[in-house]
């Protein structure tokens, strides 16, 4: 179970590392295309944007695990003990229904993308793939919401092991 833990993890991070390093790199070879010689590519934007997105959706469950998420916590923090946790059971509750219905309906929308044959502007990349994100980082921060009520239900403190800290 540890190993697999270890190579969600994994999978996490580097996907969604290896999306913005590619938006980022392609960013860098439009601005070289256009400005040094003056041979600007179409498709690079194009692109540009769809990796991004895939990066910042991979990402929710990356910042999910690491619990980076914004917080407003002014109320939260003057509880007791006993009141946070049932604070932390709901809203986690609450983010697992949300995270199922927005899986369900990226699931829809991608359905809806592939029968209607929908293609990009520049690149002509079916629609339906730009839009699998959603139903994919719906499942992986699903997962991550799944572990935390987990976690919660079972008494364990969470402990984020921060790698940047």
């Amino acid at each position: 179970m540890k190993n697999l833990k270890k190579f969600w993890g994994l999978f996490e991070e580097v996907s969604a590392g290896t999306f913005f390093f590619t938006g980022i790199s392609l960013i860098f070879y439009g601005v070289i295309m256009r400005y040094i010689f003056n041979e600007p590519k179409a498709w690079v934007e194009e692109v540009v944007r769809y990796t991004i997105i895939w990066g910042v959706f991979l990402g929710f469950s990356v910042a999910l695990k690491y619990n980076h998420h914004i917080q407003v916590d002014i109320l939260y923090d003057k509880l007791s003990k006993g009141w946070k946790k049932v604070v932390d059971l709901f809203s986690t509750s609450v983010c697992i229904l949300f995270c199922v219905l927005y899986t369900y309906y990226g699931a829809v929308l991608v359905d809806s993308r592939f029968h209607s044959g929908m293609v990009s502007l520049d690149v002509g990349i079916p629609m339906w793939i730009i839009y699998l994100i959603l139903p994919i980082s719906g499942t992986l921060f699903l997962l991550r919401f799944i572990e935390r009520l987990v976690n919660l239900v079972r008494g364990k403190d969470e402990q984020y092991d921060n790698p940047i800290a």
